[in-house]
């Protein structure tokens, strides 16, 4: 290592300043203006700062890439883990309404498809129905948390969700990198859809009858990033609309996922609903049945959680419920140990 020449500080004649001048080997550091002026007392004259040869005076940037080197090297086991596994993401609530978790969620989706995982993205659109239904002077009506949905809200519904959310999301992934294929449930007979049993209340909401995973395995084993929109219809062609916490659970466990992940505007499972400090980090089936029984958990909350439940007996490993206002949720939940949600195991 060369010896690092002084840096001279002395008194301007003038003023009551310090000038700092710098040799050409700290050009770098000082760039423009490269005299630098600081109060000084009259006593002293002159002051030098010198630096030995084993001294080293780091840029500016060297703690923020190291920073970001740690994170990568943190990561790997992860990427080890989950390489080559299939993560169904339902993607709804505040990252759909703002423009930065949006983009948030895109760019960790892109990452994850970039490093060998293969994320599935499943997508309601109630805020954008409900904008729609607004203009439309058509008051948006919920049953036990589901949308009633009559023959003029389903139309709206599938224009929204097929025709808007969903293309607008496949051309936002296609843009940040990766390759997207936009999907409905009548896509491929991917969702075959049967009516909720109360279907007197809600109208035309479904339930899945069925999964036909036929048409998405070849997306995902070339690395295409599956976009599902939560739409489907019956054997006789009848369009339903059916909860995409819902679909995102069934089509989890049709395609063997090893996690599930339900994106909300909740941190997760609170013990004490009052309480957002009593946050569950892991809980199982039994512990979550248990809730709901105790009414700890209920609302919107209810079919996220029977979601979760029906897909972990199915076989997926895991399901998560994240909070989505948190820019790089997704990352977090699956690049660390601690998560950042509540994940349910069977």
């Amino acid at each position: 290592m060369m010896m690092a020449k002084a840096l001279n500080l002395s008194p301007s004649p003038s003023t009551s300043t310090l000038s700092l001048s710098s040799s050409s080997k700290y050009s770098n550091l000082l760039k423009t203006p490269t005299t630098l002026s600081f109060p000084f007392s009259h006593h002293s004259r002159s002051l030098t700062i010198k630096s030995s040869a084993a001294a080293t005076i780091p840029t500016p940037t060297t703690s923020a890439n190291q920073f970001r080197v740690d994170i990568l090297s943190e990561s790997l086991p992860y990427i080890q883990k989950f390489r080559g596994k299939t993560i169904v993401v339902k993607y709804g609530g505040a990252a759909m309404k703002q423009p930065e978790l949006k983009a948030s969620v895109v760019s960790d989706l892109v990452l994850l498809s970039c490093v060998g995982l293969r994320p599935v993205l499943v997508h309601g659109g109630g805020p954008e129905i409900n904008h729609w239904l607004k203009l439309l002077n058509i008051e948006p009506l919920f049953h036990e948390g589901l949308r009633v949905t009559d023959a003029k809200t389903m139309e709206i519904v599938s224009m929204v969700l097929v025709g808007k959310v969903n293309k607008d999301l496949v051309s936002l992934i296609n843009k940040a990198g990766a390759t997207a294929v936009g999907l409905s449930g009548m896509d491929g007979r991917l969702l075959m859809a049967k009516p909720t049993p109360n279907s007197a209340q809600l109208g035309f909401v479904g339930e899945v009858a069925r999964v036909d995973p036929t048409i998405l395995q070849p997306l995902v084993n070339n690395g295409h990033i599956p976009v599902i929109a939560s739409v489907a219809a019956d054997e006789l062609g009848q369009s339903y609309n059916i909860n995409a916490d819902t679909v995102a659970g069934e089509v989890a466990a049709a395609l063997g996922a090893e996690k599930l992940i339900l994106l909300t505007d909740v941190a997760g499972i609170l013990e004490n609903k009052d309480d957002p400090g009593s946050l569950l980090k892991e809980i199982d089936i039994k512990g979550v049945k248990k809730l709901i029984d105790e009414k700890k958990v209920a609302g919107g909350m209810i079919p996220k959680v029977n979601c979760c439940v029906a897909s972990l007996s199915q076989g997926v490993r895991t399901a998560s419920i994240i909070d989505g206002r948190v820019q790089h949720s997704l990352l977090h939940e699956i690049m660390s140990e601690e998560g950042i949600g509540t994940m349910i195991t069977g």
